[in-house]
């Protein structure tokens, strides 16, 4: 890029600016809220359960012989 070093020093302090404001969590409690919410939606996830072949976008739909 074609920005000063300055420019750059600048922008990283405005971000440093906005991170400051951010409200800080416990990990301890996230962590679970994220478990929760993630085994709450597993069935759902179409990585778990899987998809069915006729709504499976990516199903191969034939083949090609070459003879």
């Amino acid at each position: 890029q074609d920005m000063t070093e300055k420019e750059l020093l600048k922008m990283e302090l405005d971000q440093l600016k906005k991170e400051v404001k951010n409200e800080r969590q416990m990990v301890s409690k996230t962590a679970k809220e994220l478990k929760d919410y993630i085994e709450s939606m597993a069935g759902e996830d179409p990585l778990l359960k899987g998809v069915p072949e006729d709504k499976n976008p990516f199903k191969e739909k034939g083949g090609c012989t070459i003879s």
